[in-house]
Parts: structure tokens; sequence; C-alpha cells
């Protein structure tokens, strides 16, 4: 069982920057791979930044390259995702998601419950 929980989210001016963490119990270090996901309100939930289970294998939304930056430490067994340059456009729910390595990303297994970002134009 992996449980996952997402902090840092908040309120900012469009062109500042916030950090989200996500701290996860259970063993996730050496068999999952770890991301965040976005929802903003009508839109549907989309893949914003992954990351494979020894901190290779990144991947980012076209929207977000080289503005966001995914990063995990297994020791502290924390996922975070650095966001700079934040657009209005960035504002959504922020979901913290786990899933085994090599299962793809259309079910992550676990989910956490979110963090709301919101980007003041």
């Amino acid at each position: 069982q992996v449980t996952l929980v997402e902090s840092g989210g908040g309120l900012v001016q469009a062109g500042g920057s916030l950090r989200l963490s996500c701290a996860a119990s259970g063993r996730t270090s050496s068999s999952y791979a770890m991301g965040w996901f976005r929802q903003a309100p009508g839109k549907e939930r989309e893949r914003v930044a992954t990351i494979g289970p020894y901190g290779g294998s990144t991947y980012y939304a076209d929207s977000v390259k080289g503005r966001f930056s995914i990063s995990r430490d297994n020791a502290k067994n924390t996922v975070h995702l650095q966001m700079n340059s934040l657009k209005f456009e960035d504002t959504a729910v922020y979901y913290c998601a786990a899933a085994l390595w090599g299962s793809g990303w259309s079910k992550p297994g676990y989910w956490g419950q979110g963090t709301q970002v919101t980007v003041s134009s």
C-alpha cells in the first residue's frame, strides 16, 4: 500500500515560482515511477511530469517544458515539482501519482489528495 501526500500549493502571481512536494509512504523507491498530474476546472486531468524509479526517464508535457522540473529523493521518499515562470493557465489542482514501473500512466496505482495552485494574472 502506498500513500501520497502533497504540499506546497498556493496562490502566486504570474511569473512567480512554487515548489510542490509529495511525501510517499510505503515501498516506492525501487518499484514505482512517480509523477504529477493536474486538473483545471472543466478540463480533463493531464500528465504534467513524471520520473522513473531512479531519477531517470523524465517526461514533461509540452506546456511546461523549460519551466517545470521534477525530481525525487528516494532516501526521503519524496518527489518534487519545481514550477518556475508560472502562467495563469497553470492554475489547477495538482496531484501526485505513483505507477508501478513499466505499467504506464493510463491508470496510476496511487493518487494523492491534490493541492491547489492558483496563478493570478
